[in-house]
């Protein structure tokens, strides 16, 4: 009976465990990146009399002079964005993307470029407008002169050129971006340590054990794990999940939980138990959760 109440309290954790397991593992998403703001760099655009988004005139925002200048892309490199918010609070948008399985590399000139829901996955994609002009259909192309890319998506430099005909207009609207971000921050790596020590409650079976947890920059680690513990006739088995330890680089930040066996009519005791744990976390600055590996270690349990 021993080793069924284990396989059941084992099958029972499985799905939390296996959960952590995988989400833990680093797993880039295919959505955009978190914007970062351009240290230097320009949007500038005009078109001709007739042309609905410039309104037939020259403009030009340059990074530093405007409330903001932010450059983002997917992690499949397949894209950028661009957002430029004016002192006068206009929010020009800038989308340029690749057909579907290509990436944006230098000296790459996409044309036949349309707007979503037009464009079809094998098409370029180009956007471009302002709150309140944009086109509801339109057609262009776009020349990448430059891209370089940091960690997922990330983009460090960006050259690149435009040609816009809004709403089946035969007037262009031409434009060019030139944007350069900051160092790209570092990727996030974290910890996890398994105390060899923990404690237990003999009038409640309850115990504590815990640990530490490293990380190179500021992330809200989470925990999950399982506590069991072999005796003569039982197998008492406990699990945590959703432990959430704040953790700021520099040192290890200790943490603990405390728990009492799942299995009806079973109680710790002191002596050898095994704790198996796993630590996961959100990067701040990218689109993906790193883990801290499968823990396991086995913790003497003494009287509190």
């Amino acid at each position: 009976m021993r080793s069924s109440a284990l396989g059941r309290i084992l099958a029972r954790t499985a799905a939390v465990l296996t959960t952590a397991a995988t989400v833990a593992v680093a797993a880039p998403l295919t959505g955009p990146a978190q914007a970062h703001e351009a240290v230097t760099g320009s949007l500038s655009f005009s078109g001709e009399p007739g042309e609905f988004v410039s309104d037939g005139q020259s403009h030009q925002y340059t990074a530093g002079a405007v409330e903001m200048f932010d450059v983002s892309g997917p992690t499949t490199e397949s894209a950028v964005g661009v957002t430029v918010v004016t002192a006068e609070g206009k929010r020009w948008s800038l989308h340029l993307e690749a057909p579907e399985g290509q990436k944006l590399t230098d000296g790459a000139t996409f044309t036949g470029a349309s707007r979503w829901p037009y464009a079809q996955p094998e098409d370029p994609k180009l956007a471009f407008g302002e709150t309140d002009r944009w086109c509801s259909t339109s057609t262009g192309s776009f020349t990448i002169s430059h891209v370089a890319y940091g960690p997922y998506g990330y983009i460090r430099e960006l050259d690149a050129t435009f040609e816009q005909y809004c709403n089946g207009s035969t007037v262009p609207l031409r434009g060019e971006v030139h944007a350069r971000t900051a160092e790209p921050p570092a990727e996030l790596a974290i910890g996890l340590n398994l105390d060899t020590t923990g404690e237990i409650d003999t009038k409640t079976g309850q115990v504590t054990v815990g640990g530490t947890v490293t990380c190179n920059k500021p992330a809200q680690i989470t925990l999950a794990g399982i506590v069991s513990q072999t005796q003569k006739r039982e197998t008492p088995v406990g699990r945590y999940e959703e432990q959430t330890v704040a953790c700021t680089p520099g040192a290890p930040v200790p943490w603990t939980v405390s728990l009492a066996s799942m299995e009806p009519g079973t109680a710790f005791q002191p002596g050898v138990a095994t704790v198996r744990g796993f630590g996961k976390a959100a990067d701040r600055d990218y689109p993906v959760t790193v883990d801290a590996g499968d823990n396991t270690a086995e913790v003497t349990l003494l009287k509190s």
